[in-house]
C-alpha cells in the first residue's frame, strides 16, 4: 500500500501543470524538470510504436545451472508506446509492455525511455535508461520502481533494444531485450 501511494505521488508530480515548473525545479533539481518536459513533449508531440519482447538472457556468471534451467529466457509478449525524436536526434518514449517473466507468469513494465543517439549513416546507435515501473507477480502485482540502463541500434521504423536489470546471485542480472516498431 505504501509503495502504491509513492508511485501515485510520483506520477501526480509529473502530471502537475506547467506554471508550477519553477517551484518544483527549485525543490526536485534540474533534472526532475528535463525528464518532466521531455515526458509532457512526448505525450503531446509523437508517433506510435509497437513494441515485442524478444529474449531475457539470465547472465550465465551469476546463476547456478539449476535455475538457468528453470527460467525461461523467451519472454512472449507485446507492447504499446509513444515516441519522438527531438532536434539533437536523440529519442524519447512513454511505453507499456506485457510479457512473460522467467517464472512464466505475467509482467507488466511501463515508463518513459531516452536514448542518447549517435548517428553513423542511417544507423542510430543509443545509450540511456529508463524510469518507470514493473509490475510481478514476487511482488502481488504492486507497482515496482524500475530505473534500469538502456541501449538501443536502429534503422529507419525499427530497433532493437535492451536493458539490463541488476541483481544478485540466482536473481536479476538479465538483459532485457524488444523490438520497437514505429507503426507512424
Amino acid at each position: 500500500m505504501k509503495k502504491s501511494i509513492q508511485i501515485l505521488v510520483l506520477t501526480l508530480l509529473f502530471l502537475t501543470p506547467l506554471k508550477a515548473k519553477a517551484g518544483i525545479c527549485d525543490t526536485l533539481g534540474d533534472w526532475y524538470c528535463t525528464i518532466r518536459y521531455n515526458v509532457i513533449e512526448t505525450w503531446n508531440e509523437h508517433s506510435y510504436d509497437a513494441y515485442v519482447p524478444l529474449y531475457a538472457w539470465h547472465n550465465r556468471l551469476t546463476y547456478d545451472r539449476e535455475h538457468i534451467k528453470k527460467y525461461n529466457e523467451n519472454p512472449w509478449g507485446a507492447g504499446f508506446g509513444f515516441s519522438r525524436f527531438d532536434e539533437d536526434g536523440d529519442w524519447h518514449s512513454l511505453y507499456g509492455m506485457y510479457f512473460e517473466d522467467s517464472n512464466g507468469y505475467g509482467e507488466t513494465m511501463f515508463g518513459y525511455a531516452f536514448l542518447k543517439n549517435r548517428y553513423w549513416h542511417d544507423i542510430r546507435l543509443g545509450y540511456g535508461f529508463t524510469i518507470g515501473a514493473t509490475q510481478r507477480h514476487e511482488y502481488s502485482y504492486v507497482p515496482v520502481p524500475l530505473p534500469l540502463p538502456m541501449v538501443g541500434i536502429g534503422y529507419g521504423r525499427v530497433d532493437l533494444q535492451a536493458a539490463y536489470v541488476p541483481g544478485i546471485k540466482n536473481d536479476g542480472n538479465v538483459l532485457f531485450i524488444w523490438s520497437r516498431i514505429r507503426l507512424y
